[in-house]
């Protein structure tokens, strides 16, 4: 079929307005046969179904400009119509039916027989052409051989899917810090649960374990101080009338509410109310008792506490009636404890001081005993010197006698210096010992005897007790062995051993740390050893270093 031939009815033969001609050309598909120069399809046109269809997304429009044709997008004005099968759709609009009619030429024309064959032949170089068309266009896009628009179109669709990815990323930052900022929020909540459980754990528990309590007791200091345990038991007597009268009926030892029904009664609320404060009360109360028999002095913190939170628990168990104990009745109730521990120290330290007086007092006896014993053993000398001496003197013998009353004489002054001690009770001997075996080098006992024979005490000390004998660095004699002791006994207090019991008399020193004091408290001495003997010590050692077996 020729172009310009009758053939089936399409709107692409439509005619058109003069200025589309001039602006517009028509673009013949590459699978058809080529039309003459500048031929316009007329409005009755119709493509040879034997052609074949156009190729996928063809434009049978093209703008003319500056004599170049350019492929551009059909305008809406001029839409881009496709041929759809079977039928190829012709180009767009026709001109009005008033516009001139176009004449063409054809310059190339088929025979009429053998027509259908020569376009078979066409359609297939056609459909040849299509397909490599496509390979073509397929290569371009590969390589990257897009038009402006596509590009600056494919940019903006990868920018798009970049910001997409980025908002995506930081979303999923934002909802992973959120949930650390949640997981680290819920770690320091449940820190800080489990802190305060453990405090509240921690308050609830009583130390009752004498050995933790005495790790931490310092030197007892008095709450009420009295002049002596008697005063303290009249304190502690008038203290348990008050606690007495308070737990008499409405003595405001408890309290509870007075809002409270039972079954729709008042009255039986209230009742309900008063005997069950009665047993709380009975259950504080026991719990005191029992703190107040078990007293310590050094259980007094502890008990204060325990008694608290007896308190508190007590409290929270009756908390739905309101019952609480009283705040004065408590506080006779701590009183209570504080006078007892008082009393009880009191009581401990008259009998140490008493003991110390009966030791003090048994020792004076003894010297007593031995002045006497002394001064008898003296006065028998005497008389025998008395009869040698007359014995002499009726014989002639002047020499013999003059030595026999000088001898008199020392036994003269003995007898005084015995009767001096005798009504000297601050005279006496104050000793510097040691025991390296038992107490190791750092350690000195500074004391004092008003023995005759000051030794004899320090054999008294070295018995079954202690495992070596004592070592004397020092025996001093003094008119007032009280004093130098207890002046002793003061400058060497920040070093006592026995902070509590003061007749202890050991300090963290060395012999010749004390022999300075002693030579600046009493004067001059005559002698004084500084290295320890420690005999049966170093023999000792020395037996058991001997008889150690050999270590393989």
């Amino acid at each position: 079929m020729k172009h310009g031939g009758n053939q089936q009815q399409s709107d692409a033969g439509r005619a058109m307005p003069p200025e589309w001609l001039v602006d517009w050309q028509y673009n013949s598909p590459p699978n058809w046969p080529p039309p003459p120069p500048g031929w316009v399809p007329p409005p009755d046109w119709r493509a040879d179904p034997a052609w074949g269809l156009p190729p996928a997304n063809w434009v049978f429009w093209l703008p003319r400009q500056g004599g170049l044709v350019t492929p551009v997008a059909v305008p809406p004005a001029l839409p881009d119509v496709q041929i759809s099968a079977p039928e190829p759709v012709p180009p767009p609009a026709t001109p009005p039916a008033t516009s001139p009619p176009v004449t063409v030429a054809a310059e190339q024309s088929i025979g009429l027989f053998g027509a259908r064959g020569k376009a078979k032949e066409l359609a297939a170089e056609v459909q040849q052409l299509a397909a490599k068309n496509e390979q073509l266009r397929g290569q371009l896009e590969k390589f990257g051989a897009l038009s402006l628009v596509e590009i600056e179109e494919r940019k903006v669709e990868l920018t798009a899917d970049l910001e997409n990815q980025r908002l995506t990323l930081t979303r999923e930052l934002e909802a992973e810090q959120v949930r650390r900022t949640a997981v680290v929020s819920a770690l320091v909540a449940e820190e800080s649960a489990t802190a305060e459980r453990l405090k509240a754990l921690q308050d609830k528990v009583v130390v009752t374990e004498d050995t933790l309590i005495l790790q931490e007791v310092g030197v007892y200091a008095y709450t009420h101080p009295l002049d002596d345990s008697v005063a303290y038991k009249a304190e502690l007597a008038k203290l348990q009338d008050q606690i007495k009268a308070m737990t008499r009926k409405d003595g405001g030892a408890v309290a509870g509410s007075e809002q409270t029904t039972m079954n729709g009664s008042l009255a039986q609320g209230q009742k309900m109310v008063r005997e069950f404060s009665k047993l709380l009360l009975r259950a504080y109360n026991n719990e005191a008792d029992n703190l107040v028999r078990g007293m310590r002095p050094y259980k007094l913190a502890t008990s204060t506490d325990r008694l608290e939170k007896a308190k508190a628990t007590i409290e929270k168990l009756g908390q739905g009636m309101s019952i609480q104990i009283g705040s004065h009745y408590h506080a006779l109730r701590l009183k209570e404890m504080e006078l007892t521990a008082d009393y009880l120290e009191k009581v401990a330290r008259e009998k140490e001081n008493e003991k110390e007086k009966r030791e003090r007092l048994r020792e004076e006896r003894q010297a007593q005993l031995e002045f006497e014993r002394q001064r008898e053993k003296l006065e028998r000398e005497r008389a025998h010197y008395v009869n040698a001496l007359a014995a002499l003197e009726a014989k002639g013998d002047l020499e013999a006698a003059d030595r026999m009353r000088v001898e008199m004489s020392e036994i003269d002054k003995a007898i005084e210096d015995v009767d001096y001690r005798a009504a000297n009770i601050r005279a006496g001997y104050v000793y510097v010992i040691s025991n390296r075996g038992a107490f190791g080098e750092g350690m000195v006992k500074v004391g004092m005897t008003r023995r005759q024979v000051p030794l004899d005490r320090v054999r008294e000390l070295s018995d079954a007790s202690v495992p070596f004998n004592f070592d004397v660095h020092a025996i001093h004699f003094s008119n007032d062995a009280v004093g130098v002791e207890a002046e002793m006994h003061r400058r060497l207090a920040d070093r006592r051993v026995n902070r509590v019991n003061l007749r202890r008399e050991f300090f963290y020193a060395t012999p010749i740390e004390v022999r300075d004091l002693l030579a600046a408290v009493a004067g001059d001495l005559l002698e004084f050893t500084e290295a320890a003997e420690a005999f049966e010590y170093h023999q000792s050692v020395n037996a058991s270093t001997v008889e150690a077996p050999a270590t393989t």
